[in-house]
């Protein structure tokens, strides 16, 4: 199964240095039950898309959390064994595609590192300031998170995180 941990620059780092994702239990998102339903799709990749940009968003309230962090969203996916990640009970909309990882991961195994790119940097503080506003229901401040989405992660291997540290 593949996974989706949120991050930040700073808790990359953090792992980097470390070597390892944890300690357990750690947040991720996955293709789930309740995130294909919700999704309504068979295709895999359009899924595990899905899953993706739910981390993306996670990984957004992360930098939201830390007023120090650079305004970019980062996700480290992981192959996992399936009995590796436990699906967060009661999936309402929130929650979809969510999954508890019952272990440390080794950074080594990670199959990619997602990050967003320097033109993203202004769209992301945006959503950053409008996240509080959009959970609250305000449509505007929902189109401001949105234009963050509209960003695509861009895909570095493990070996590139020391450059995107820099």
């Amino acid at each position: 199964m593949r996974v989706y941990v949120p991050l930040t620059l700073p808790g990359l780092a953090e792992v980097h240095k470390a070597g390892e994702l944890g300690p357990a239990p750690l947040l991720a998102y996955a293709v789930t039950p309740g995130l294909r339903e919700w999704y309504v799709s068979e295709d895999i990749e359009e899924l595990e898309y899905a899953a993706l940009n739910r981390a993306a968003l996670a990984s957004l309230r992360l930098v939201a959390a830390d007023a120090g962090a650079p305004r970019r969203r980062v996700v480290v996916a992981f192959d996992v064994d399936d009995k590796a990640a436990t699906v967060a009970p009661g999936e309402d909309e929130a929650a979809l595609g969510r999954v508890t990882l019952g272990a440390a991961v080794r950074l080594a195994v990670a199959a990619a590192v997602h990050v967003d790119a320097d033109d993203a940097d202004e769209d992301v503080a945006a959503a950053v300031r409008a996240l509080e506003a959009a959970d609250g229901g305000d449509a505007d401040a929902q189109d401001t998170v949105d234009a963050a989405e509209d960003h695509e992660l861009l895909w570095f291997g493990v070996q590139e995180i020391p450059g995107l540290l820099k």
